[in-house]
């Protein structure tokens, strides 16, 4: 249990910051306190500035000059506004990345293809890094360009800010079209808390949080919402502000998914502490010492790593290099610390344990291998990207390290660019886990935790909002909860080999040139969910159309008057009227219960319809229900209605329903932190 509660840590310490009192500090004196990796870097102007966003979304700040040399002209105040920035579409990126780790410095070559998906032409382009990074030449079409230089309030960096080049032009980017900046930026990347400790969080706990550094044992950094150690695009937002940073992180991976990216890594390390082990974009590469350095500590050695993908998917780009030891075991490579090299024998017995279970759902073999990356502290949040599970690999017990090893093994049985497939499928094979070992009312359970949750972001109405269809979502309890549930509801409509089968047959590929109305490719999730339902001999149109395609938020179920009375030969004919006050269309189990037996069919009830339903009982019914927490609903998603003792063939007068019959929610699998 302890090591689920460090894993769940991640989104936990995520959240710390909104609930914290709503009068956070925006002055400069009481919310920027010094970066700790200021002493490293060049000296530079003085940046003043204010911590708030105005009330049309904007960042409001006084900027000077970035560090760097030479230093970038800077603006009295940003120039670019949020319009711009969103207009800016970043297609590819060829980074060049020299690491110094030994004063946590690093240095960056970065080619960035942008394309302007605004109606109008782009005059100029933003882009933005951490602000413990300066911005230190750009070049347009070969040619230097002075890129003013402001400072931005935004947590999608842990620092708190980000540095933003305002781009000129000299001919204006037409709508559509594509352009490459080449560009150069530099600094030190060292721990810090300073957006979460700025709204009251304990350091020690922030800390635990925001781990992300540049260090010889251990150099990891995720990405946009961590650290933004590569070039980006994106509207300035606060921790605090409702889910607006995490909405922001979403729209970004969304958004970053088709790009394309390169990736080579230079290291130079002291002469007797070489890395071991590097992990770009979430997949372990080779990692070649060049040179070991001289004869003393002041003899570098060289090593390197490349990574290259034609997409990056749903992932903000990260890269770790690090002093570990590997353990090779069932599907994963595990790389320790000395202390936690004795807890991969209790890691190895808990993946030889599910990995049949996964060879079942998933395919005999998985597509990739896992990587477990043993995080520097205990207590440090777990982060997933690809095939890595970067967490603190100590030992626990066996029951809490099958858990995690199915959810992490999942993505190295089915890795996907799509958020919904790859996190859905992942939480599905949780919940089917807790199932297998407890039941499936204990599995729902634990997806009726975050019900709630979903329920609150869904729309109303389709007519309200459109949502996010699962193609297009960016927030969390979409692509993991909705997704896992929508699993969850496949696999009582088709047959259960027939969805097996989709799972071993899919193939990721991510086709950004569909038509709203294109069927999608052959191998992808969408085309071979549809082809399961066929093979099962059902019409799932309708499934397809309110839950996949569009999302027209959750059904609200209700039972209405119940009939019954004696048919023939001690039978008893019950009529149930049942209605859905949402908008979309649902398939549920509807049971009666008698003193002896229990009947359950399947109905089902359109969106903003209602039907009644027929059943033949053997005896009397004692109490009716509607739902079994598998769909999930506005409210409650059980529904129980007893029957009182009236003659027959009457209408019951029926006491106030019970509260739902589902069980108390239990500690979920590892979710990643992934804002």
């Amino acid at each position: 249990m302890k090591f689920l509660l460090a894993c769940g840590v991640a989104l936990a310490l995520r959240c710390v910051p909104l609930s914290a009192s709503p009068q956070a500090p925006t002055t400069a004196t009481q919310s920027t306190p010094t970066q700790p990796n200021e002493s490293a870097q060049p000296p530079h102007g003085k940046v003043i500035f204010s911590r708030s966003i105005d009330h049309g979304g904007e960042a409001t700040t006084q900027a000077g000059n970035a560090s760097g040399m030479p230093a970038l002209p800077a603006t009295s105040a940003p120039a670019i506004d949020n319009a711009e920035r969103e207009a800016v579409t970043i297609t590819a990126m060829d980074l060049d990345v020299h690491l110094h780790p030994a004063d946590s410095q690093l240095a960056i070559h970065a080619l960035v293809t942008v394309r302007n998906d605004s109606p109008k032409a782009l005059t100029r382009i933003p882009l933005q890094i951490s602000s413990a990074l300066t911005w230190q030449r750009v070049r347009v079409e070969g040619k230097d360009v002075s890129a003013a230089i402001a400072t931005l309030n935004s947590d999608t960096d842990h620092t708190g800010q980000l540095h933003e080049a305002e781009i000129p032009l000299a001919t204006p980017l037409a709508p559509r079209q594509t352009l490459r900046i080449d560009c150069n930026y530099g600094g030190a990347i060292t721990l810090s808390a300073q957006r979460l400790v700025a709204l009251g969080t304990p350091h020690d706990v922030a800390i635990r949080s925001d781990w992300d550094e540049v260090s010889v044992p251990f150099t990891g950094l995720r990405g946009f919402g961590n650290v933004v150690w590569y070039p980006v695009s994106s509207v300035p937002v606060l921790l605090g502000d409702g889910a607006r940073l995490f909405n922001e992180v979403g729209a970004h991976k969304l958004r970053l998914s088709p790009a394309h990216l390169r990736v080579q890594l230079t290291i130079e390390f002291p002469y007797d502490q070489p890395p071991t082990v590097a992990v770009i974009d979430g997949t372990s590469v080779p990692l070649a010492i060049l040179s070991k350095g001289g004869f003393g500590p002041a003899s570098d050695g060289v090593a390197a790593a490349s990574f290259q993908t034609d997409q990056i998917g749903f992932e903000e780009p990260s890269f770790f290099v690090a002093r570990r030891t590997a353990h090779d075991g069932p599907d994963f490579t595990a790389w320790t610390l000395p202390d936690d090299e004795v807890a991969i024998q209790a890691w190895n017995a808990a993946a030889t344990t599910v990995t049949p279970f996964l060879a079942d759902w998933l395919g005999q073999v998985p597509r990739s291998k896992l990587t477990l990356l043993d995080l520097p502290d205990p207590d440090d949040a777990p982060f997933e990207s690809g095939s890595l599970l970067a967490a603190s690999l100590h030992e626990t017990s066996a029951a809490d390290l099958q858990s995690v090893l199915v959810h992490a093994l999942t993505h190295a049985w089915m890795p996907s660019p799509r958020a919904w497939v790859r996190e859905g499928v992942a939480t599905f094979m949780g919940t089917l886990w807790i199932e297998k070992l407890h039941g499936r009312d204990e599995a729902l359970g634990v997806l009726e935790a975050s019900r709630s949750a979903l329920a609150l972001e869904e729309p109303a109405s389709p007519g309200e909002s459109p949502g996010q269809p699962l193609a297009q979502a960016i927030a969390p309890i979409y692509y993991r909860t909705k997704a896992a549930y929508i699993f969850w509801m496949l696999r009582d409509l088709i047959d259960v080999p027939a969805l097996r089968e989709a799972f071993h047959n899919y193939q990721p590929k991510l086709d950004t040139d569909l038509g709203p109305d294109a069927e999608p490719p052959a191998g992808e999730m969408e085309a071979l969910l549809r082809n399961a339902a066929k093979a099962s001999g059902k019409d799932c149109t309708w499934f397809f159309a309110d839950w996949i395609d569009a999302d027209k938020g959750l059904p609200d179920l209700s039972i209405g008057n119940v009939f019954y009375e004696p048919a023939h030969a001690g039978t008893w004919l019950v009529s149930i009227n049942l209605s859905n006050a949402g908008y979309a269309g649902v398939e549920v189990p509807v049971t009666a219960h008698t003193a002896k037996t229990t009947v359950t069919d399947r109905v089902f009830i359109p969106g903003r319809g209602s039907i009644t339903h027929r059943l033949l009982l053997m005896n009397e019914p004692t109490q009716i229900q509607l739902n079994d927490g598998v769909v999930p609903e506005v409210q409650a998603s059980v529904h129980i209605k007893d029957m009182d003792q009236k003659p027959t063939g009457t209408t019951p007068q029926l006491p106030s329903p019970e509260p739902p019959l589902v069980p108390p929610p239990i500690p979920s699998p590892v979710q990643p932190m992934r804002p």
